[in-house]
């Protein structure tokens, strides 16, 4: 089988995302931790998602892993790439999103591309190029307080053009709802006026579906997830029964929540686990004075029954979190607890937890490279955009990795139900 679709995605949890649509609407798809090495797992793919830890690193460190990860794409036949970054365009004035997108369509000759990060199931949406969560601006929602990537404005065209060397435009939600001609024309219209980039609004699935009837020729897209459940019938793939990798049967497995995220959606979803089960914060003073945090960690869970589930964290609320960023650092403050957490998922592996849900985009990225996971099969889906995986390996660990903004409050209880 040809592999139809590559995906470059910009964290761990955003991969997971795009394949668990990919797969709901009917491809088969495999997930790579980072560039694809010599002996990667393909099989007959039709999607190849590489997941890179590039959203928040130096831009040209980001722009050098994308071209990579295109390289190996190309290089095994993709014939549409898709750029994927987060529903809340997590990024800052200068990157990494637009110098990533830039580089991606130099490199393949893309005349257009569009921009469009919109999610309408999990309240993501964009209407006159600005992008809204729920009813708000997200510069007027909690990502105003994100602590690597706060989003202080939410007019697309501005930011875009702000990140990116080239031009970009805009095709309204008239233009939209007009369907997948008047969408084309449209595009038509952009390279005539010699925009690179188009910011397209979207306020419904349907809407997303026609966009990506209309982008069936582009060799580029960007934007997020939700942008690929009309991709895969471009290629005649229909939507099949929803896979079951992730469910288990028999005793339950040793399961652990670990949260890094400090969204307001997180930290919701942690009060009502941290009600139903054990459950240890993570003092970052701690960590910063040299005091045995893992160790105190794996202790914690190795005292709790069996087949209880454990929630281990280091959530705070934005104060907090801007009095530590602070004291330590902005970046030294998020890497000391993502790399505690990490640190932590190894310990209770070796101990012989087999199940892990892990919350946030940075603290995901960092414990899917201590455990040294090369690969993951795509799952039940928990909530819109965050499937159960499945590590290949032949004692697999089951793994949720959960953007920090997704879910609704009762996330973690779903999952295990999910789980079984």
């Amino acid at each position: 089988m040809p592999l139809l679709l590559g995906v470059i995605a910009d964290d761990f949890t955003g991969a997971t995302d795009i394949a668990s649509i990919l797969a709901r609407e009917g491809m088969t798809v495999v997930m790579s931790i980072g560039i694809p090495g010599p002996g990667f797992a393909m099989g007959d793919a039709e999607a190849v998602v590489v997941a890179l830890k590039s959203r928040t690193i130096a831009a040209n460190q980001a722009v050098s892993q994308s071209l990579d990860a295109l390289d190996w794409l190309n290089a095994h036949g993709a014939k549409q790439i898709f750029f994927k970054y987060c529903s809340t365009f997590d990024s800052t004035a200068k990157g990494n999103i637009g110098p990533v997108a830039d580089a991606l369509a130099e490199a393949l000759g893309a005349e257009i591309a569009v921009v469009c990060p919109a999610f309408p199931q999990n309240g993501r949406t964009v209407f006159n190029g600005h992008l809204f969560v729920g009813r708000q601006l997200v510069q007027d929602s909690p990502m105003k307080d994100h602590p690597l990537t706060p989003m202080r404005r939410s007019d697309l065209v501005a930011l875009m053009a702000e990140q990116s060397a080239h031009a970009v435009g805009l095709v309204p939600h008239e233009v939209v709802a007009a369907g997948e001609t008047a969408i084309a024309e449209a595009f038509t219209t952009a390279v005539a006026d010699g925009k690179r980039f188009v910011v397209v609004d979207a306020m419904a699935d349907a809407h997303l579906r026609a966009l990506g009837k209309a982008s069936r020729n582009h060799r580029l897209l960007t934007g997020g997830s939700a942008l690929a459940m009309g991709l895969p019938a471009n290629f005649g793939i229909t939507r099949r029964m929803e896979t079951t990798a992730g469910a288990t049967a028999g005793a339950p497995l040793k399961t652990a929540i670990l949260s890094g995220s400090c969204s307001a959606a997180t930290r919701q979803q942690l009060a009502r686990a941290k009600a139903l089960w054990p459950s240890l914060r993570i003092d970052l003073n701690a960590v910063a004075e040299g005091k045995p945090v893992v160790e105190d960690a794996r202790a914690f869970a190795r005292q709790q029954a069996p087949g209880q589930p454990v929630v281990i964290y280091g959530s705070a609320d934005p104060a907090e979190v801007e009095a530590n960023q602070q004291r330590y650092g902005r970046e030294r403050a998020g890497e000391m607890m993502e790399q505690t957490l990490a640190q932590i998922a190894s310990a209770l592996v070796a101990d012989g937890t087999a199940r892990l849900l892990v919350a946030g985009g940075e603290t995901s990225g960092a414990v899917i490279s201590a455990l040294k996971i090369e690969g993951l099969a795509i799952g039940t889906e928990i909530a819109p955009g965050v499937p159960w995986t499945r590590t290949l390996a032949v004692n697999p660990l089951q793994v949720a990795l959960k953007s920090g903004n997704f879910g609704g409050p009762d996330f973690f209880e779903r999952a295990l139900e999910i789980a079984g």
